[in-house]
């Protein structure tokens, strides 16, 4: 089982990062690297999105077929823009894709109603994953995130990046750079990765997610390669538009130049 065993202060003194929770977990040793407040639970925002491909992909429902955006997909909560309009149609791996890379929050709500049973049925079968992932401290009430109470802890997402991270499709679409999809009323339609990271060509990146709710701050969670082992990076609720992209850089220089440590399997 993996080590989620948190670092003493004297090691976590040579980085300082502005994200309020933070986890730094190391896939081939399976030991924590570093943690900051890492067992508090917080609004994740659109990290539900991790989950909600999960349960998708779980339940092995045909990704060419065509799902339609309907009236109920709209975001009335947050009101948050989308160019998939009502009526747009498209296969359930491009809403899957759009909802991953480009955190399309429409796209996330039509995948969850057209699961069977509906959205009630989706919100129970994420909840019970959390439960088969040991994801004690996590709850989940929609498929999009835009709920503040989609909430977990830094130590629970590392768990669910790893899960994620054991699923190919969601491996090429949440590092999908760029994409774009036909619809109707328009003859071509772009969307971009939101982590700039994934867009950078610095790094390597296997598995990817950003999210922001007032209440949530900017998070972020991804599974990369640094220094040539598999490092899974969360940060939750950071302030400013850049200082999750920020803490990364410095995790990731930290990771290159600072942190030496002789790791011993026990």
């Amino acid at each position: 089982m993996p080590m989620f065993i948190g670092t003493t202060l004297a090691q976590q003194g040579n980085l300082s990062l502005k994200s309020q929770a933070v986890l730094i977990f190391d896939a081939q040793q399976e030991h924590t690297i570093y943690d900051k407040k890492a067992d508090n639970v917080m609004p994740i925002a659109s990290i539900t999105k991790l989950m909600t491909a999960m349960v998708v992909l779980d339940a092995q429902l045909p990704l060419i077929e065509k799902i339609t955006i309907q009236p109920a997909d709209i975001d009335s909560l947050r009101n948050t823009h989308s160019r998939l309009l009502v009526g747009s149609s498209l296969p359930r791996e491009e809403m899957l894709r759009l909802a991953l890379m480009a955190s399309e929050n429409r796209a996330a709500a039509a995948l969850g109603r057209t699961y069977p049973g509906g959205m009630k049925a989706f919100v129970e079968a994420m909840n019970s994953k959390a439960f088969e992932l040991g994801m004690g401290n996590s709850y989940f009430v929609d498929s999009t995130g835009l709920s503040g109470a989609n909430v977990s802890t830094a130590r629970d997402l590392t768990k669910m990046v790893l899960a994620a991270y054991s699923y190919e499709t969601i491996r090429e679409f949440s590092t999908t750079v760029a994409h774009a999809v036909a619809l109707p009323y328009r003859k071509l339609i772009k969307f971009n990765n939101s982590n700039s990271l994934v867009r950078s060509g610095t790094w390597e990146i296997a598995v990817s997610k950003t999210g922001f709710l007032n209440e949530a701050g900017r998070c972020l969670v991804m599974y990369t390669q640094i220094t040539g082992k598999p490092i899974i990076i969360v940060l939750l609720d950071s302030f400013g538009k850049s200082a999750r992209i920020g803490d990364a850089n410095r995790i990731k220089k930290w990771l290159e130049t600072t942190y030496h440590r002789t790791i011993t399997s026990g």
